[in-house]
């Protein structure tokens, strides 16, 4: 998302768009509740008030496991990668960057040519060659916006 909002403000403009009252009566929670979810949590850091975002991140703190952010990722039609580590102010690293991208698209191009070379059709196992370069494309895509962002 790359921005810098609190857990309840996110809360508040997405139930802005649907209704509390709507949102409530759809999840058989109390309009209350979900008030409550999208105001800042006090001083005291009162756990009833803890929204369902904040519960995500504190199962992902007690497990260190992002399988259950990944499933979220998945279920709103996207995905999630770490973010690139960093490499420090240098063009060069951009420039390879580039090249690594060009590499890993062609062997995806690759995949999906072969895939209809020999019968002009992509079965389960082509797709599941055809996700697993497409997953490295994304990684290395957003390794490389990354340095460009540090860079600039």
């Amino acid at each position: 998302m790359g921005n810098n909002m609190n857990s309840h403000e996110i809360l508040k403009k997405a139930v802005e768009q649907a209704g509390v009252k709507s949102i409530a009566a759809a999840m058989n929670l109390s309009p209350a509740m979900i008030y409550k979810w999208c105001e800042p949590r006090d001083s005291a850091g009162d756990p009833g008030a803890q929204n369902p975002l904040d519960r995500i991140v504190q199962i992902y703190e007690l497990t260190q496991d992002v399988a259950p952010v990944e499933w979220l990722c998945e279920k709103t039609g996207g995905f999630r990668i770490d973010n690139p580590k960093s490499t420090g102010k240098n063009g060069k690293v951009v420039l390879r960057s580039t090249q690594v991208i060009l590499r890993e698209f062609s062997d995806l191009l690759e995949v999906i040519s072969e895939s209809f070379a020999d019968d002009g059709r992509i079965d389960a196992a082509e797709s599941k060659r055809i996700r697993k370069e497409w997953e490295r494309l994304k990684v290395v895509a957003e390794t490389f916006v990354a340095s460009c962002e540090q860079n600039s």
